[in-house]
């Protein structure tokens, strides 16, 4: 395999960079910290005073001890309801549990009670769709009081809602996929069919509770008085409803059973340790991500910083060249890189298509470096082609077996976007950098769009517009371009899993390339390419 050789040095513009890059991280690290923590103080204080472990201290008791755990959408809902839902209100993430990754989804109850707003179920279904591609285990920690009724119209009744809990977990129960429930607070009116349908389920005695209608409710219906323990608690169900199967002391015996029921579960095989360093530092990417908007350096840069020993297989080096493809090993674990290097012309998507198609033949999954304006356009290339040729792409893509998974290095626009595994391509994974952009087009190029057919409206009707009105009609665009292309109110959104520091991504893409190992492999075919 070839070496690659870094051409970048320590210059001023390496060093303008990496202090630009700097702050970009220093912020990204404030706003994590500003949601780690779980909800109000006064609300974790109540909580800790019942005896009750918080989420984090609960999934970290669960896990191996010094064992890697990739949390998931950390900053979902942030800058939404004004801040009152931090990681919209629940942990999720894959672990290592008696050495087998396993996905976990915890309420935090110090946040609204646990309950759920649209962004908490988007989060909680993206949770069980990466179990289910990746056949990991499911535990779920269940602290939660529902649905958060003044939000109800936007989380109960549409496909994707609420229900789709319930629903995925028994299809994911039915291929063996293993759904382990803990118990551990409130567990109310539809959220009482998590455990209800899990395979195993633990309740935590005095402190657990299952039922469909709690007291208050029961009274309005019925006239009946009951208490919560009396009507759903960890007696009733471990020895009269058999809706759990387990009575734990607390919550720290509780996840010791679900630690000893994860070690019945069949063995998976373990990923290689044996692999070298890059040859060039990680921490290098804060001197070559560029600042100011400016032109992103030569990709093999980027990619020599992340592959074992900087190796490459490069495929097809000299055609296509704005789309850079190749195989390599990162942390001993073979991987298909497709990475953007320019816009793509009909040449580099029929170069990824040819690609994509390797990959699928030699069962070796891929990693999407985004970074792209876009697909090129003009007469030229619209005689040439450029959209079947495009098409080819994204039909291969779309009809891969073999997993993928993206990370937005740099800009994420328009046709590019689903060419190189956005969202919409359901890449097993996709988390962006801190510096990353996605929308339609760029601010700037929105904005004069808009401008042009401004124009061409006002001169239909023999109109007159001022290059005031023009220029207060750009800003406004930039402005909104550039605020909702953020990463950030990307991650809010759950458009992606999570943004990553970029010296973490070789250790992220890693842990991936793990996970996804887990994976029945499934037949190659494709979808008819239009010629």
């Amino acid at each position: 395999m070839f070496q690659l050789e870094s051409k970048i040095t320590n210059n001023e513009d390496f060093q303008y960079n990496q202090e630009k890059n700097q702050y970009l991280i220093e912020d990204y690290w404030n706003k994590l910290n500003t949601v780690i923590n779980g909800g109000d103080p006064k609300a974790i204080k109540k909580h800790t005073e019942r005896g009750k472990l918080l989420a984090r201290q609960r999934i970290e008791l669960l896990l191996d001890k010094n064992s890697p755990f990739l949390e998931l959408s950390q900053l979902a809902a942030n800058g939404q309801y004004k801040d009152a839902f931090p990681s919209a209100g629940i942990l999720t993430g894959i672990g290592k549990v008696h050495g087998k990754d396993v996905m976990i989804v915890a309420n935090d109850a110090t946040v609204k009670g646990g309950t759920y707003i649209a962004e908490t179920i988007k989060k909680h279904i993206r949770a069980q769709e990466i179990a289910e591609q990746n056949y990991l285990p499911c535990i779920y920690m269940v602290d939660s009081g529902g649905i958060f009724l003044p939000e109800q119209a936007k989380v109960f009744a549409d496909k994707n809602d609420f229900g789709r809990i319930f629903f995925n977990q028994s299809r994911m129960s039915a291929k063996g996929i293993s759904q382990i429930s803990i118990v551990m607070g409130s567990c109310t009116a539809g959220g009482a069919y998590v455990p209800a349908m899990s395979d195993e389920t633990i309740i935590v005695k005095e402190q657990g509770t299952i039922f469909l209608a709690g007291p208050p409710l029961v009274k309005a219906a019925t006239g009946e008085e009951v208490s919560a323990e009396e009507l759903g608690g960890g007696f009733v169900h471990t020895h009269i409803s058999g809706v759990a199967d387990h009575l734990a002391d607390n919550d720290t015996h509780a996840i010791h059973i679900c630690r000893n029921i994860i070690e019945s579960l069949p063995e998976k095989k373990r990923a290689e340790n044996n692999f070298l360093a890059p040859k060039y530092p990680i921490d290098d990417l804060y001197g070559l991500i560029p600042a100011d908007g400016k032109p992103f350096p030569d990709i093999r840069e980027i990619i020599a910083r992340l592959t074992d020993n900087s190796e490459f297989h490069e495929f097809k080096k000299e055609y296509g060249s704005t789309l850079v493809t190749g195989f390599a090993k990162i942390q001993g674990q073979k991987v298909g890189i497709l990475a953007n290097n320019g816009i793509l012309f009909s040449e580099s998507a029929l170069k990824g298509t040819h690609f994509i198609q390797l990959c699928n033949e030699r069962n070796i999954p891929m990693l999407f470096l985004q970074n792209i304006t876009g697909f090129m356009v003009g007469k030229e290339y619209e005689h040439k082609g450029i959209a079947k040729d495009g098409a080819k792409m994204v039909n291969a893509l779309a009809n891969s077996k073999v997993p993928y998974f993206t990370i937005i290095i740099g800009g994420s626009y328009g046709a590019g976007n689903y060419a190189m595994a956005g969202r919409a391509y359901e890449p097993r994974f996709l988390f962006m950098w801190p510096n990353a952009r996605i929308s339609v087009m760029g601010a700037k190029q929105a904005a004069e769009v808009l401008i042009t057919i401004k124009k061409d409206q006002a001169k239909a009707l023999n109109q007159d517009i001022n290059a005031e009105e023009l220029e207060s009609i750009r800003d406004q665009i930039v402005k909104k371009y550039e605020e909702e292309g953020s990463p950030y109110y990307s991650t809010s959104r759950l458009w992606d899993d999570g943004i990553i520091d970029p010296v973490s991504t070789r250790d992220v893409v890693a842990r991936v390339l793990q996970i996804i190992s887990n994976a029945n492999k499934e037949n190659i075919g494709y979808g008819v390419f239009r010629m």
